[in-house]
């Protein structure tokens, strides 16, 4: 496992392409589809999302070949070698279940359809609340992440605070925090990690020390961030240092979340083993076993729900990665 900083890792973001420039508010990252997706599940009737998710499932899937490549490349490690009919149906599976994710996202924060919410891993929980100190929690881009921590975290009857990666259209970061401030409830704050990272990091560590919640993405690194390179299925997999630095700092566990779609509003949260981040001895080391120990758990998480991985940029294009078979 090694270091690395000042490089764009190759699932970070991309902020700056040609196409989004030209596109503006049309392009898949724009303004328009965030608020036409919001508008249209706050006046469909509950008959007719899953026909209008499925056609826009079908004109994603012609129109975002780059994002169809990384999704079939991606998936080789997980499921095996397959033909291209195969790979097309794993494509598809995983763009549709997207497209309900942010649907379903949609209408809960609308206030049109409620969440049914079901726990795993409890007990591990309720004994890391019990410690009293703060908790890092982390997760990944995987099914309802974001439906899961407004639901799941905000039972534990301490302040919660989600970072959420800051959107790569500023326009449509200002069309997402409103929705959430208009659904915002006691105990609950989302911010969005913008530039500077420091100063966000101090006051994070600050909310932790005074016992309460912090939730994060860890599974995609910022461009301009500090990563590590640890190994998921065998290939080399970047993720952000920040949060097992942070969680080292602040003397809290880490404790990994991951929130699977179940059906039509029903989610399940597994929660899993705590991370406790070494804080005597060399800190690279131990930061570099913690990011491992998270790893291991995304791709336990991967396995479980492989069409719920939503990782849309090509981690291994090199093909170096031996797939494992179905």
């Amino acid at each position: 496992m090694t270091q690395r900083g000042g490089v764009a890792p190759p699932h970070a973001p991309d902020v700056h392409g040609p196409l989004r420039k030209l596109l503006g508010d049309f392009h898949v990252t724009g303004l328009f589809w965030y608020r036409i997706h919001r508008w249209g599940m706050s006046v469909l009737p509950n008959w007719a999302i899953s026909p209008v998710v499925n056609v826009f499932t079908a004109f994603f899937f012609v129109a975002l070949r780059r994002i169809r490549q990384a999704i079939g490349s991606n998936l080789v490690p997980v499921l095996g070698e397959c033909g291209w009919w195969e790979r097309q149906r794993r494509i598809w599976r995983t763009m549709w279940t997207f497209a309900w994710c942010l649907s379903e996202r949609y209408r809960y924060l609308s206030g049109k359809d409620p969440a049914d919410l079901e726990a795993e891993g409890e007990e591990i929980w309720n004994r890391t609340l019990a410690e009293g100190s703060g908790v890092l929690v982390i997760t990944a881009h995987i099914g309802h992440w974001e439906i899961g921590s407004r639901l799941g975290l905000t039972r534990s009857g301490r302040l919660v605070h989600v970072v959420r990666e800051a959107e790569i259209d500023p326009r449509a970061q200002e069309f997402i925090r409103g929705l959430f401030q208009e659904v915002a409830e006691e105990g609950y704050r989302v911010y969005f990690l913008e530039e500077s990272t420091l100063a966000a990091g101090v006051h994070l560590r600050s909310l932790l020390l005074q016992g309460d919640i912090v939730a994060v993405q860890g599974d995609r690194p910022r461009s301009s961030g500090r990563t590590w390179v640890t190994e998921l299925f065998d290939g080399p997999f970047e993720l952000p240092a920040g949060p097992a630095v942070l969680a080292r700092t602040a003397g809290v566990p880490i404790l990994p979340i991951f929130v699977f779609r179940e059906g039509r509003n029903r989610s399940r949260v597994v929660i899993r083993d705590a991370i406790r981040v070494e804080e005597s001895g060399d800190s690279g080391e131990a930061v570099a076993a913690a990011l491992q120990r998270f790893v291991d758990d995304l791709e336990w998480a991967i396995r479980r729900r492989p069409y719920q991985w939503f990782c849309f940029r090509e981690l291994w294009p090199d093909g170096g990665v031996e797939a494992t078979p179905e």
